[in-house]
């Protein structure tokens, strides 16, 4: 089945991964090694997804900037909508971010590369770490609607 097709649901976190070209893992300070999430896709074409640090009590009000081709945590937290494509050729989900916990974040246009196995949705896009250093993120779901 196509990608448009199997995406549709609603995903809860798994795991989150930040590895470098060598394979080092990288934390994520601003939602921590396991934050909660939740992920929607629709069948016509909206999307929401919310990611929360487990532990936001050390938390700043103001998080560092973002990564390259990623959105902003503040407070240990982030949530953004808006609309997506899916390119079933390439496997890739194009996101427009209509609204957004960070302003600087409402408009942006991200690409993902997706793949999902039965209940298992696998999200993967190179960033950078706060530190500036290159990264992977891996994000895995598994489907919960």
């Amino acid at each position: 089945m196509p990608l448009s097709r199997t995406l549709i649901g609603t995903w809860e976190l798994a795991s989150r991964e930040d590895r470098t070209a060598s394979g080092a893992l990288r934390a994520d300070p601003t939602l921590g090694p396991d934050p909660v999430a939740l992920l929607y896709y629709d069948a016509s074409g909206h999307f929401a997804a919310q990611f929360m640090k487990r532990d936001r009590s050390d938390s700043p009000v103001e998080a560092a900037a973002a990564g390259a081709n990623n959105s902003r945590a503040r407070g240990g937290y982030d949530a953004y909508f808006g609309t997506y494509t899916v390119n079933d050729a390439e496997g890739t989900v194009t996101q427009t971010l209509t609204g957004a916990l960070s302003p600087e974040n409402v408009g942006m246009t991200l690409t993902r590369a997706m793949d999902v196995h039965g209940d298992e949705l696998v999200i993967r896009l190179d960033t950078t770490a706060l530190s500036g250093e290159p990264v992977t993120r891996t994000l895995r779901w598994r489907r919960v609607g």
